[in-house]
C-alpha cells in the first residue's frame, strides 16, 4: 500500500515536472530581452511577468506596470510639479532625471549651482560682500587700498552714513564712480555693472533725500561738467487735474504726471521728483552690456551701440514701481540715425539693458520720445535692421542681368556693325549700351567683394561713375530725340553732327566724372558698406547718386511731354521724304519707350524707405528690380528689334549663312578633289 502511494506521487511529480517543461507558464519570461521595451525593468511572475519604466520615464500608456506591445518609456518631465525646486529656483529637466538652480542673484543654501534635494533653499546673493572680499583683502597693495575706500564711499552715500549730501555735493560724486571702474584690475563687466548699479541707487535715493529737504515748492537744476540734476518739489497733493511736469537737462527731458509725483497725498504731505542727465555715464555702461536675450524684439537687430546719454529719474524708492500713467522721455542722439537702424528705449535692469514696458512713440534723426511704464535709468540704443535677402528677388536679380548683358552685347555690335543706321541716335545707343554693360558686368562680379576696403570703395566708386554715365547718356538721348521731332520737316538737318562732336562725349563722360571726383573730396570713406561695395547711405551721401538721377528724370519727362505735343501737332504737316525716315507711329512708340527707358522705372525705388509698409513695400520692391535688371533687354527690343532697318540687315545675315556654308563645303569639295588627283 504505501509502496503504491510512493509510485503515485512520484508519477504525480513527473507529470508535474514535465508539464512544466513543455508549459510557457513556468518558463521565466524576462530571459527574454524583447519582452519589455527599453529603459524598462522587467519582472517575472507566477505564470506571467509585468515591465516597469526606470525613474525619470513614464509609460505611454500612463500604468506603472504594464506588458502591452506597443507601450515605450519616454522621459519624465519632473519639472511640472512646482515643488521639485525651491522658491526662487529654476527647474531644468532632463532625460531620465532634472536639477534644480538658483535665479541670477541668488545662491542655494549649500553653495552647489546643481541640485534636487528640496530641502535646500535660494539666498539672495550679497554682491556688495563679494565684491568686498574680492578687492578688499590685499591691504598691503595701494590700488587695493582706493578700491576699498572708494567702494565704501559708495556703499555709504559717497561718506555720508547718516547726513544727506547737497545736490550739488551729489552733482559731484561721478568721480568715485569712475576711480572704482578704472581701478577694477579684473576689469570684469559684472562687476563694473554690479557697481554702476549701486552708484546709481545711492544718487537717485540722495537727491530724492536733499529734493525733500528744499523749504519752497518748485524747481531747482544743478549743472557740473558730469551731471545735469532738475528737481520738482510740491506740497500735498495736485492741485490742477491731470497736470503735466516737465523737467529737461538740457537736450533731455522728462514729462510726468503730478499725481505720479505727488501718489495721492495730503496736503501735509511733501513730495518730490528727481530727473538726472549724466553725461559719461554711457561710456561705463555702454552698448556691450547689451543681449538679445534681454530684448524683446520683433526683428532682427544687431550693432547695439548707446546713441543718447543715460538719464534717471525718482520719486522715491516707493513710489517707482508702476506709474498709472506712462511717464514720457526725449532724448537727442548722439549720432543720426542712418537707413536700416532703429533706435530701442531701454533701462537699467541690475547687470544689462533692457527694453520691458518702455517704447518709442516717436523718433527721427536726431531725437527719440520713449514711453515708460516705470521710473528707473534710461537710454536710447541703436540698432542696426538685419536686412534679409528674398531668395527670388536674388534670382531675378542675377537672371536678369544675364539677359541684359547679352542683349546688350548684341545691341552694341548691332549699333557697331549695321552701316545703315548708324548715325547721331545709334552713337547714343551704343555709349549707354557700353556703359550698361560695364556696370551690369562689374556688379556680377564685385558687389559683394568686401574682404579688401580699397578694392571695394574702388569697385563703388566705379560703379557710381558708370550709372552716372548712363543716366547722363538717357538725357542726351531724350535730347536728341526732342531736337529731332522738332525740327521732323528737317530730319538730315546739319546740326546733329556738331551735337554729336561738340557735346555728346563732354558731356557723357565728364559730368559724371565731375561728381564723383567731387563726391569723393568731401566724403572720402563714403564709399562701400559693410555687406556691399556701394555707396554708404550715412550722412546724406546717397545724395549724390540719388541727385542726378532726379534732374535727369525730370528733364527727360518734360522732354517726352514737349515730344508728345510736337508729334499731335505737326504729324499731319509731314512730306512724304520725312514720312519714310521716320514712321509717325514708330516715333510715338519710342517716344514712350524711351521715357520708360531714361529712368522712370528708378522712380519706383523712392518706394522702397521704411515708411512705405508692407505688402505695397515688396510689391514695389519686386517691380523696381524687374523693370530695373532688364534695361538691357528693353533696350535690345526697343531699337533693334523695333526697327525696320535694323530687322532687314538680320535678314540679310542670316540670308547670307547658307551661302557661306556652301561656299566653304564647294571649297572644301574641290580641295579634296585636286589632292586627289595630286597623289594619283
Amino acid at each position: 500500500m504505501a509502496r503504491g502511494r510512493c509510485l503515485l506521487l512520484y508519477g504525480l511529480f513527473c507529470f508535474i515536472f514535465f508539464m512544466c517543461i513543455y508549459s510557457s507558464s513556468c518558463q521565466d519570461k524576462c530571459q527574454d530581452t524583447t519582452v519589455c521595451p527599453s529603459r524598462a525593468i522587467c519582472t517575472n511572475t507566477k505564470g506571467s511577468y509585468f515591465c516597469t519604466c526606470k525613474p525619470g520615464y513614464v509609460s505611454t500608456s500612463g500604468k506603472k506596470h504594464f506588458n502591452d506591445s506597443g507601450v515605450t518609456c519616454e522621459d519624465k518631465d519632473e519639472c511640472q510639479d512646482t515643488t521639485v525646486c525651491p522658491s526662487k529656483a529654476i527647474c531644468n529637466n532632463i532625460k531620465g532625471s532634472y536639477f534644480c538652480s538658483c535665479k541670477p542673484g541668488y545662491v542655494s543654501s549649500n553653495g552647489e549651482k546643481r541640485f534636487t534635494d528640496v530641502r535646500l533653499t535660494c539666498n539672495a546673493h550679497n554682491k556688495t560682500k563679494d565684491i568686498f572680499s574680492r578687492y578688499c583683502k590685499g591691504q598691503d597693495q595701494n590700488n587695493s587700498k582706493r578700491i576699498c575706500s572708494d567702494l565704501t564711499n559708495l556703499k555709504n552715500g559717497f561718506g555720508y552714513e547718516n547726513a544727506t549730501p547737497s545736490l550739488q555735493e551729489i552733482a559731484n560724486s561721478f568721480d568715485l564712480l569712475t576711480n572704482v571702474t578704472s581701478h577694477l584690475t579684473m576689469k570684469n563687466k559684472e562687476d563694473i555693472a554690479f557697481v554702476a548699479t549701486l552708484y546709481l541707487d545711492i544718487v537717485q535715493s540722495a537727491a530724492y533725500k536733499a529734493a525733500l529737504k528744499e523749504f519752497t515748492d518748485g524747481k531747482r537744476k544743478i549743472v557740473t561738467q558730469f551731471m545735469v540734476i532738475e528737481t520738482q518739489t510740491i506740497n500735498g497733493s495736485c492741485k490742477m487735474e491731470e497736470r503735466i511736469f516737465e523737467l529737461n537737462t538740457g537736450n533731455e527731458s522728462m514729462n510726468i504726471d503730478c499725481n505720479i509725483i505727488a501718489g495721492g497725498g495730503t496736503e501735509s504731505n511733501k513730495s518730490a521728483v528727481v530727473f538726472i542727465s549724466y553725461d559719461s555715464l554711457g561710456s561705463i555702461i555702454n552698448g556691450s552690456f547689451v543681449s538679445k536675450g534681454n530684448l524683446s524684439i520683433d526683428e532682427d537687430l544687431d550693432n547695439f551701440s548707446l546713441n543718447s546719454k543715460v538719464v534717471s529719474g525718482t520719486t522715491g524708492s516707493r513710489k517707482d514701481g508702476s506709474p498709472s500713467t506712462p511717464v514720457n522721455f526725449t532724448f537727442q542722439h548722439i549720432q543720426m540715425i542712418g537707413e536700416h537702424q532703429k533706435p530701442l528705449c531701454v533701462y537699467w535692469k541690475e547687470t544689462t539693458w533692457s527694453n520691458k514696458d518702455c517704447h518709442a512713440i516717436f523718433y527721427n534723426g536726431t531725437r527719440t520720445v520713449c514711453s515708460c511704464s516705470h521710473l528707473s535709468t534710461f537710454a536710447v540704443l541703436m540698432a542696426s535692421v538685419v536686412l534679409k535677402e528674398d531668395f527670388m528677388l536674388t534670382v531675378i536679380t542675377y537672371v536678369g542681368l544675364c539677359l541684359s548683358l547679352i542683349c546688350l552685347l548684341l545691341a552694341a555690335l548691332t549699333f557697331l556693325l549695321c552701316r545703315p543706321i548708324q548715325n547721331t541716335s545709334t552713337s547714343l545707343h551704343l555709349q549707354l549700351s557700353l556703359c550698361l554693360f560695364v556696370a551690369y558686368l562689374l556688379f556680377l562680379a564685385g558687389i559683394d567683394r568686401t574682404e579688401s576696403k580699397v578694392l571695394c570703395s574702388i569697385i563703388a566708386g566705379t560703379l557710381h561713375y558708370l550709372y552716372l554715365a548712363s543716366f547722363t547718356w538717357m538725357l542726351l538721348e531724350g535730347l536728341h530725340l526732342f531736337l529731332s521731332v522738332r525740327n521732323l520737316k528737317m530730319a538730315n538737318y546739319t546740326s546733329a553732327s556738331k551735337f554729336k562732336k561738340s557735346c555728346m562725349y563732354p558731356i557723357g563722360y565728364g559730368i559724371p566724372a565731375v561728381i564723383v571726383a567731387l563726391s569723393a573730396g568731401f566724403n572720402p570713406h563714403g564709399y562701400s558698406t559693410s555687406k556691399h561695395c556701394w555707396i554708404n547711405l550715412h550722412k546724406g551721401f546717397i545724395w549724390s547718386f540719388i541727385g542726378p538721377i532726379a534732374i535727369v528724370i525730370l528733364i527727360n519727362i518734360n522732354f517726352y511731354l514737349i515730344t508728345l505735343w510736337i508729334l499731335r501737332d505737326h504729324v499731319s504737316s509731314l512730306n512724304k521724304e520725312v514720312s519714310k525716315i521716320q514712321n509717325t507711329r514708330m516715333l510715338t512708340v519710342k517716344a514712350i519707350a524711351q521715357l520708360f527707358l531714361l529712368g522712370c522705372s528708378w522712380c519706383l525705388g523712392f518706394f522702397l524707405t521704411e515708411a512705405v509698409k508692407e505688402p505695397f513695400r515688396s510689391v514695389m520692391a519686386y517691380a523696381f528690380t524687374i523693370t530695373n535688371v532688364l534695361q538691357g533687354v528693353y533696350i535690345f527690343m526697343v531699337h533693334c528689334l523695333l526697327n525696320q532697318q535694323v530687322r532687314k540687315e538680320y535678314k540679310k545675315w542670316i540670308n547670307m549663312l547658307p551661302k557661306v556654308t556652301e561656299s566653304e563645303s564647294y571649297s572644301l569639295a574641290t580641295l579634296t578633289t585636286h589632292t586627289h588627283r595630286m597623289e594619283k
